[in-house]
């Protein structure tokens, strides 16, 4: 793709960055932008690094948020002893949709894969076990993507909080093997939720 501009060319190549963004949609936003009043680019570009300057990580469950603890946690009509555990933040988003969760999330920021050089260690495990120990958690559901690794996930944490007075559910499979959370539709999700089951009882399936 020949620019005339290596401007232009710049700005293409940096919104190509995007995951599934190629440069033909690059460009088109791009020039979506020069059509735009000076004023509107600006507040955009302005929007966009305000975010990334300000933005904050949820102390208590890592979501994102304006304040050091985010609007879940901090909601008081929220069940405060059921926390849901997700592997990011496009999880929170896909149930909050769904409208049938009332209780509190952990993003863990991802899934044990050793095949992908990611070890418990580098997940938000240590500070979940220390919420549910603290915290007096009556219930932990693991709605994690239904496949090898968001099972090994499971079965590592269940072993850490074993012995502590919570019960242990994941969202029913009304979600298919292998599929990815986010991607499911919300009555589907929704309904997961709601028929959840005992993790033992998932585990040995």
């Amino acid at each position: 793709m020949q620019f005339s501009s290596s401007l232009l060319e710049n700005a293409v190549n940096e919104f190509a960055r995007f995951p599934g963004i190629g440069k033909k949609t690059a460009l088109r936003m791009v020039l979506h932008l020069l059509k735009q009043e000076e004023a509107v680019t600006e507040n955009f570009s302005e929007v966009i690094a305000r975010m990334r300057r300000e933005i904050k990580f949820c102390q208590r469950c890592h979501n994102v948020s304006d304040a050091d603890i985010c609007s879940v946690c901090a909601n008081s009509l929220r069940n405060q002893r059921l926390i849901c555990v997700v592997e990011n933040l496009r999880d929170v988003i896909a149930i909050e949709n769904t409208q049938q969760f009332s209780g509190t999330y952990h993003i863990l920021g991802g899934v044990i894969s050793p095949l992908d050089g990611v070890g418990p260690d580098q997940l938000q495990i240590a500070s979940l076990v220390q919420r549910v120990q603290k915290e007096q958690t009556e219930e932990l559901i693991f709605a994690l993507s239904p496949n090898i690794q968001g099972d090994t996930t499971i079965y590592y944490i269940q072993k850490k909080i074993k012995g502590l007075n919570c019960r242990i559910t994941t969202i029913a499979r009304g979600i298919a093997f292998g599929g990815d959370l986010e991607y499911a539709d919300e009555l589907t999700l929704g309904r997961s939720l709601q028929n959840r089951m005992p993790v033992d009882k998932y585990i040995s399936h």
